[in-house]
């Protein structure tokens, strides 16, 4: 095989037209939720076909309910049952540019700003958020192509359409195309790096349960003159369940909760620490000072591999202006628990439902919406091939050790990946904390989009070896 040095060398060379394409579909107005731009994410999602079959990819748009997704294939000559064959996904639709009077750019304008720190930045909407991303391995592929011939890998690409909008067709279209679409391994792109110099793999994501209740007491709001003491009030009975949630250590308190968490390695509590993660700071920007979760575990562990339960919203009886004295007929809560590990969604449910039963009032009946759902964490071991050739072919890249980090999120369709196609997703993104995603003045550094592209470069040639 090719040197892999002389395809990155051929990238650098194009980078000024991979630039030049970049910004041809950023000028797409392609926003999935709103229905007066059904006519633009056609168009990107053709665009994108169109550079796809100029490659040499069997590229095709395939509609959905709603937006198209975008697959193509790609099989080098030569190709094997052992050839590895990878799937790469991305989303071409942005969201939408609201409030625009923040905007210092037009957001459909791509304008590349040099900052006074001297960093050259590209300015406009879905710059990191996906298209900035998602150009990065087309324009690899592209590389690999115009210097050898062909990739080194075979390659299917899922360019989705409605990521912004809830991905309501995606479920649907996996398993329509399961035997399609199941590679050895899928990339997901829509992560980003530990910082501007330093390369990440986000090795998990955490799952998430909702659920919302209704506690009734009286069955019509009460004169707290004539019934205060006697009467169940409701929202005192939900400010029960809510105040029994954690103990004084911040651990959950409901039975079984932690059921399928496991402690982290003690090389994975190594390479966290290294990254010298300022709490202080983290904290600090949102106005808080100190950390409330579990006692005995650092922010990041909080946030990467805790689970949690947290009321969203709780609402009930007199909010206006002034004072009403009522003792309120009903009391509302909407709560989430995010997931680590092998906890499974539909037992923490149930187990939040038998808790907050057993906390309540005589004479408070509980309600639950009966919508409450969930998934579960998503998790690729550290050992695991895949984050190894890439963690290496990124510190081939950037110099740097590549951190193995966690997401406190969720991002769906890694779990759908799983779940549907039966095959695990490595997260190599190029974003950065300040990219201004779903916000005005989104950008999307330089180095991102060309270091990104000879990142994906390494990794194909990776794969291959």
């Amino acid at each position: 095989m090719m040197s892999v040095d002389k395809v990155v060398s051929a990238a650098e060379a194009g980078f000024k037209s991979s630039l030049d394409r970049l910004f041809e579909l950023l000028r797409i107005p392609s926003i999935s939720t709103d229905p007066a731009y059904a006519g633009p994410c056609d168009d990107a999602a053709a665009w994108l076909v169109k550079e796809l079959k100029a490659l040499g990819f069997e590229a095709s748009v395939r509609p959905t309910p709603g937006r198209p997704m975008v697959v193509a294939h790609y099989t080098p000559q030569g190709a094997t049952p052992k050839t590895p064959h990878a799937l790469f996904y991305g989303h071409y639709d942005v969201q939408p540019v609201d409030p625009i009077e923040l905007w210092h750019t037009k957001p459909f304008e791509p304008t590349l700003k040099k900052g006074a720190d001297g960093v050259e930045r590209i300015y406009g909407r879905g710059t990191a958020d996906d298209k900035g991303q998602l150009m990065t391995f087309v324009e690899a592929a592209r590389a690999w192509i115009a210097t050898t011939g062909s990739l080194p890998v075979k390659a299917t690409f899922l360019i989705e359409g409605e990521e912004e909008s809830g991905s309501p067709s995606l479920i649907p279209f996996l398993k329509a195309n399961k035997a399609e679409l199941s590679c050895d391994v899928a990339f997901v792109c829509d992560t980003g790096m530990w910082d501007e110099k330093t390369p990440a793999i986000t090795t998990r994501l955490r799952g998430l349960v909702h659920e919302e209740v209704e506690v009734e007491g009286p069955s019509i709001d009460l004169h707290s003159g004539m019934y205060g003491g006697p009467a169940t009030n409701p929202i005192r009975a939900l400010s029960k369940l809510v105040a029994s949630l954690h103990d004084k250590n911040g651990k959950v308190t409901i039975p079984g909760f932690y059921d399928g968490v496991a402690p982290l390695s003690k090389a994975t509590k190594k390479q966290w620490a290294s990254l010298k993660f300022s709490e202080k700071k983290f904290l600090g920007s949102v106005g808080l000072k100190s950390a409330a979760g579990e006692k005995g575990f650092s922010v990041l562990e909080q946030i990467w591999a805790r689970p949690t339960a947290e009321v969203n919203g709780m609402w009930g009886g007199y909010t206006g202006a002034g004072t009403k004295t009522v003792i309120a007929s009903k009391a509302h809560a909407k709560f989430t628990f995010r997931l680590v590990g092998k906890q499974s969604p539909q037992k923490v449910l149930k187990a939040f439902q038998a808790f907050a039963k057993k906390q309540m009032m005589p004479d408070a009946k509980l309600r639950f919406s009966g919508k409450g759902s969930g998934a579960p964490a998503s998790e690729i071991a550290d050992g695991s091939v895949y984050i190894q050739k890439s963690a290496a072919a990124l510190k081939a890249e950037w110099g740097r050790e590549t951190m193995l980090i966690g997401g406190g999120g969720s991002i769906p369709i890694v779990r759908h990946f799983k779940d549907i196609l039966g095959m695990d997703s490595v997260l190599v993104g190029f974003g950065l904390d300040d990219d201004a995603i779903h916000s005005p003045n989104e950008k999307y550094n330089l180095t991102s989009f060309q270091r990104g592209i000879k990142s994906w470069v390494r990794i194909f040639g990776a794969l291959a070896r």
